[in-house]
C-alpha cells in the first residue's frame, strides 16, 4: 500500500460552498443571505439578548430580593441519621468520611448535625457545624462533638 494512494472514504467529505461567485455557480446573487435586512449584511453581530428592538427579557422581568455573599451552606444531618451511620458502618467514631462513606453527604460539602431523632449509643462525632440540642444529646450519653 502506498500512502500517496489513500483517500477518505466515500461521502465521508463534502465540498464547501462557495458563495457570490456568480450566477452560473449556483450560489450567487444573494449567497443564500435571503433579501435585504442587517443579516444579510457583511458585518453582522447581533448582541446577546437582543430581541429586534423590542425590551429584552432581562430588562423586563424585574429584579428583587437579597443574596448574601457570605453565606454558609451545610448539609444536614440529623442525631438519627447518625445512629443509623454507627449501626450500618459498626464503628463509634463518626467523622466526615465515614458520613460520606454512608453516602449522607458529598466530600466537599459542610456538614451540621441536628438534634431531631433519638440517641441510644455514645457516640464520638466530628463535624463543621452543631446545633445546642444535637449537642447536648449526644454529650448526655458520655458522647464527643468536635467542631472542625
Amino acid at each position: 500500500m502506498d500512502l500517496s494512494q489513500l483517500k477518505p472514504a466515500k461521502g465521508s467529505t463534502h465540498t464547501k460552498k462557495r458563495l457570490g461567485r456568480g450566477q452560473g455557480s449556483g450560489w450567487g446573487g444573494t449567497s443564500t443571505r435571503g433579501h435585504k435586512g442587517a443579516k444579510s449584511r457583511s458585518g453582522y453581530s447581533h448582541k446577546v439578548g437582543f430581541e429586534g428592538g423590542q425590551m429584552p427579557l432581562q430588562r423586563r422581568v424585574p429584579k428583587f430580593g437579597f443574596n448574601n455573599v457570605n453565606r454558609v451552606e451545610y448539609k444536614v444531618i440529623n442525631i438519627s441519621d447518625l445512629e443509623t451511620i454507627a449501626a450500618k458502618l459498626n464503628v463509634t467514631d463518626i467523622n466526615l468520611e465515614v458520613i460520606h462513606k454512608a453516602g449522607f453527604a458529598s466530600k466537599n460539602e459542610l456538614v451540621k448535625v441536628l438534634g431531631k431523632g433519638n440517641l441510644t449509643s455514645k457516640l464520638n462525632v466530628t463535624a463543621n457545624a452543631f446545633s445546642k440540642s444535637a449537642k447536648a444529646a449526644i454529650e448526655a450519653l458520655g458522647g464527643t462533638v468536635n467542631t472542625l
